[in-house]
């Protein structure tokens, strides 16, 4: 059962040392930033953003791959989340499962089945975190029914965030 290989906890998603790939919820510029962006760039050192130079963006709800460098993950998948908009609510929700999607998919085409996720769109994006939450889990879940060699972590940072989490999970 998918539900089986969902973990959540909270902590620092750059500390986890058992998991193939960490998912960096980043801008487009895939050049560093705030939050768990910066906060990866910082942890794997400079050669991560001469990579991501390389890369020349991504787009939002698209994913792209890089080297861990100094991160105990041998790889971080980056992904654009939307910024969160009441106007166009269904957008804002289409593009944040692409972002998971894509991010999952990166993983499977490069033979990864462990892997790690912060909450996407949740910090300065603007996203309200039970919606969020909601679209991550149901993502995550569709994915895994097809492909039973995966694993998924969702690394919160806050208590709340991991209640949110917890308590949405405990009701499926």
């Amino acid at each position: 059962m998918a539900l089986n290989r969902i973990k959540v906890l909270r902590g620092d998603i750059t500390k986890l040392t058992n998991v193939e790939a960490i998912v960096n919820a980043a801008n487009e510029s895939l050049l560093g930033g705030g939050g768990v962006d910066g906060s990866i760039h910082r942890a794997a050192g400079p050669q991560l953003l001469d990579e991501c130079r390389g890369l020349h963006g991504c787009k939002t709800g698209q994913a792209k791959i890089t080297k861990g460098y100094k991160l105990p993950a041998r790889y971080v998948i980056h992904t654009v989340g939307p910024r969160y908009s009441t106007g166009s609510r269904e957008r804002s929700e289409e593009l944040l499962r692409s972002a998971y999607r894509s991010s999952l998919e990166c993983a499977k085409s490069n033979s990864i089945t462990s892997i790690a996720f912060p909450s996407i769109s949740t910090g300065i994006y603007g996203y309200p975190i039970t919606e969020a939450c909601k679209v991550a889990v149901s993502t995550v879940r569709e994915f895994l029914e097809q492909n039973e060699e995966t694993n998924v972590t969702f690394v919160l940072f806050s208590q709340g965030d991991l209640q949110v989490y917890e308590q949405h999970l405990s009701q499926l």
